[in-house]
């Protein structure tokens, strides 16, 4: 899913002229996407996606979605996605299937848990990253309920085998401090389950928004989930929908580097179909900005970020940490410190996040100093740098931001935001007016 302006080794960040002042629509949501594939493909009736995000993510959970026996149609200028079940199949079309996730978190942890649902031998696995990320917790969970679904190389990751012989419900207890996604991942398969499920969360939850999202989407769909207790779900079986048609929101985590680019060049970025009622928590990255100096607009169809003078501050950024990167660009050109916290479990997504930031922020000259479960950033006089981005589509997106006020900043391997954001670097060009 790559566009032509990602093609080069490298992308050299032009400075804005002045203050950016744009209006601009992100793509579709990944989160939503990848969800809402897995609940189009339980459907009763042919479903279509409207505003789906296009990338490498969701082309994964696709091509996967089509290897196990549905017909999926893309139409990646109209932005639609169609999935129908073959006439008369089960519930998992293919008894055998070896699926390729790519590095798509949200892919390998959401097909594992609804592949418990077929009755077949279905193997999963994906680029060497892939196997260095976590699934031994929701493969536990699923044992529980009688599943028998490995790591076939005994390293709680992927490769994963699942063999699948129906999901009938019962009681289970899952750990989701590594991942929210493997809550998600049982929570959108239970409602197809032979029997009521009932599931409790472990302490110490992590990213709860989209927890929260996947709940709201079941019932977006018309299915039944009763969250009876904090970390308590109960999920009754034997449920189906015959959801036709729906609408994917824009794509809060992509605006981040918007509403960014809006604080350090102290311009104005409107971003359209996306408000503070939406189904992703990462619409609060606002909330952060805000906290920092800037002044946020609500309208009904849209939000403004206007840059003001920054300051620095100490956030838990648990709830958002897709956002993480994003607001230790912004904080380099904060006047004080900005402490991150409450943020470890980012060191299993594409790459380390927390080492991999702290390591490209220190090339432009910022003081970072890596904690635990976070990061400390102490502005300085910057230099422009050549930055890495270990094939992490968030750390190409956010480190540029620097380029906006920096002379010299080179991006190596920009072709890394065809993972969530194919259009970025156009879309970024657009944003400076050129």
């Amino acid at each position: 899913m790559a566009d032509a302006v990602t093609d080069p080794p490298t992308y050299a960040v032009t400075p804005a002229a002045g203050p950016l002042d744009f209006t601009l629509r992100v793509p579709g949501s990944k989160s939503l996407t990848n969800r809402a594939l897995v609940l189009a493909a339980l459907a009763e009736t042919e479903c279509t996606l409207t505003g789906a995000l296009q990338s490498e993510d969701t082309q994964v959970m696709a091509d996967c979605l089509r290897r196990l026996g549905w017909a999926v149609a893309v139409d990646a200028p109209a932005e639609r996605i169609t999935v129908s079940r073959p006439a008369g199949s089960t519930i998992i079309p293919e008894r055998t299937a070896d699926l390729f996730v790519g590095n798509s978190g949200t892919t390998v942890r959401f097909l594992t848990a609804m592949l418990a649902l077929g009755k077949g031998v279905y193997n999963l696995d994906g680029v060497p990253r892939m196997r260095e990320r976590p699934i031994q917790d929701l493969l536990d969970a699923l044992g529980q309920l009688g599943v028998s679904a490995t790591s076939d190389a005994g390293t709680g990751c992927p490769p994963v085998t699942v063999h699948a012989n129906g999901l009938y419900g019962g009681a289970v207890r899952v750990k989701a401090d590594t991942s929210s996604q493997y809550l998600s991942g049982l929570l959108l398969a239970a409602p197809f389950a032979g029997g009521d499920t009932v599931i409790e969360v472990a302490a110490g939850a992590v990213s709860e928004p989209y927890i929260l999202m996947t709940v709201a989407l079941l019932r977006e769909f018309g299915l039944l989930v009763d969250e009876i207790a904090p970390g308590r779900y109960v999920v009754p079986g034997r449920q189906g929908h015959d959801r036709r048609e729906f609408a994917v929101e824009p794509d809060a985590s992509s605006a981040s580097y918007f509403f960014a680019a809006a604080a350090i060049t102290g311009g104005r970025a409107t971003v359209t179909g996306l408000t503070r009622t939406s189904l992703q928590g990462d619409v609060a990255f606002v909330d952060a900005l805000a906290a920092m100096g800037c002044a946020v607009t609500e309208w009904p169809d849209a939000l403004t970020v206007t840059g003001g003078p920054l300051r620095g501050i100490d956030i838990d950024m648990n709830a958002i940490s897709d956002t993480v990167m994003t607001l230790a660009a912004v904080a380099c050109f904060a006047d004080g410190p900005t402490t991150i916290r409450n943020v470890a479990h980012i060191r299993h997504k594409e790459t380390d996040r927390l080492a991999a930031v702290a390591t490209e922020l220190r090339k432009f000259g910022a003081t970072v100093t890596e904690t635990a479960d976070g990061l400390v950033i102490v502005p300085g006089a910057l230099t422009g740098a050549a930055v890495d981005t270990y094939n992490d589509h968030r750390m190409a997106m956010s480190l540029a931001l620097v380029g906006l006020r920096v002379p010299g900043v080179v991006v190596n391997d920009p072709g890394c935001v065809g993972k969530t954001y194919p259009g970025f670097w156009r879309d970024l060009e657009r944003a400076c007016g050129r």
